[in-house]
């Protein structure tokens, strides 16, 4: 499904400072840029019309894999060198992302990102909703960036740079909803308030991850899982979006360990009454209705509960099945719950080795790492611990992730 390379490559992206040529007040990474741009992309493209989900998703992790590549150049830079040079650019990218990627879904995942790079025509309409949501995630970034660098002589010039590229993208309705904030805008505050929670609290870490940047990587995790079961389309994206918005509600009752959850009888279901509470009050109301089914199903929301984690699918009502592999056409609307929960628990357990690797640990993150695997199982043919334990192993001896800067 996926190996060290590949892990290496996605969690470099969180010790890529971004806009680290400025005073910030808070860190700013990459990881958690790319996730914000997939959950400002997902509320625009429901707004829009023949949008083709499987391909914004693909086109969506194709650009953030370049961007860990090319990352040491400015984007002002880049943009321009591309007008000139792509043709020797994604040459370049594909030769240092070919031997992580190279044996993904059979070679096929590779062919699919060489072609999107050779050429700019096809996925037209999702690279340029993708386009919008990463500006709009930068512009959420440059309001923080902003207050600590008004003293700079250059900023006003800056700030009215990014305020005037928002009319590149006024022919999407849902740009044109969160530039004169409305209801939606406040999900795209909330979402992008998780990059301030950081995972494993309580116990240093390199690279540091935050729940923002967790949520894409299981995502890019139930993605992999998808493509190696031979998803169709429909199950693709419902998997995809489900593990990006899984922790969505924490932006209102913050990241709570699980140990903490169950230390105490009955203290599991307190929590999760109170974050369905927060749910219906301060993120649905802010959903456009046309999308309050679709994005309550993606939650997990149901029978009066949350659970994301069930393998489920949705024709009339939504149902709770034993295997989801035989619901593989796009009309059942299925969700792989279990196979999710695994890839959320590799996402956990790669924090954790990732950081030992790098010789930064502590009895939290050895024994937490215990438990993780002891928790990781085969799900349609796909072992988890499996994985788990050869990523692991590689760490041991090549895992180390570079860091690398950006500059904004």
């Amino acid at each position: 499904m996926i190996n060290s390379k590949i892990i290496d490559s996605i969690f470099s992206s969180a010790s890529i400072q971004r806009w680290n040529d400025y005073p910030r007040m808070v860190e700013l990474v990459e990881l958690d840029k790319q996730a914000h741009k997939f959950i400002i992309a997902y509320f625009i493209a429901k707004l829009e019309k023949d949008v083709n989900y499987t391909h914004l998703i693909e086109a969506g992790i194709f650009e953030f894999l370049r961007r860990v590549v090319v990352t040491d150049i400015r984007p002002d830079v880049f943009r321009k060198a591309l007008q000139k040079k792509s043709k020797e650019i994604n040459t370049w990218v594909i030769s240092e992302l070919s031997p992580s990627l190279k044996d993904i879904d059979n070679g096929l995942f590779l062919q699919k990102f060489q072609e999107y790079l050779e050429n700019p025509e096809i996925y037209k309409k999702e690279r340029f909703i993708l386009k919008a949501a990463s500006y709009l995630a930068t512009k959420w970034e440059f309001s923080i960036v902003y207050q600590t660098s008004q003293f700079l002589t250059d900023i006003e010039d800056v700030k009215k740079s990014v305020d005037e590229e928002i009319e590149d993208y006024y022919e999407l309705i849902g740009v044109r909803k969160i530039a004169l904030n409305k209801k939606l805008a406040k999900i795209i505050d909330l979402s992008g308030r998780l990059r301030f929670q950081k995972r494993w609290a309580q116990t240093p870490r390199v690279p540091e991850t935050s729940v923002l940047g967790h949520m894409l990587t299981v995502a890019i995790f139930g993605y992999f899982f998808s493509i190696d079961v031979n998803a169709c389309d429909k199950r693709i994206q419902n998997n995809f979006f489900t593990a990006l918005f899984h922790d969505l509600p924490e932006a209102l009752t913050r990241d709570i360990i699980t140990p903490v959850k169950y230390c105490v009888d009955e203290l599991s279901d307190i929590i999760a009454e109170y974050e369905l509470e927060k749910i219906e009050d301060d993120i649905l109301p802010n959903v456009p209705n046309e999308l309050h089914k679709e994005f309550s199903y993606i939650l997990g929301l149901y029978d009066g509960k949350k659970e994301e984690f069930e393998n489920k699918i949705y024709e009339d009502k939504i149902k709770i099945v034993e295997d989801v592999s035989k619901y593989n056409q796009d009309k059942y609307n299925a969700i792989d719950g279990l196979a999710l929960k695994q890839c959320d628990k590799l996402s956990a357990f790669m924090e954790a080795s990732l950081s030992i690797s790098h010789g930064i640990k502590s009895k939290e993150l050895i024994n937490g790492k215990k438990q993780i695997l002891k928790g990781l199982k085969e799900i349609q043919g796909i072992d988890f611990k499996e994985i788990a334990t050869k990523i692991d192993h590689d760490f041991g001896t090549t895992g180390q992730t570079q860091v690398r800067m950006e500059f904004d």
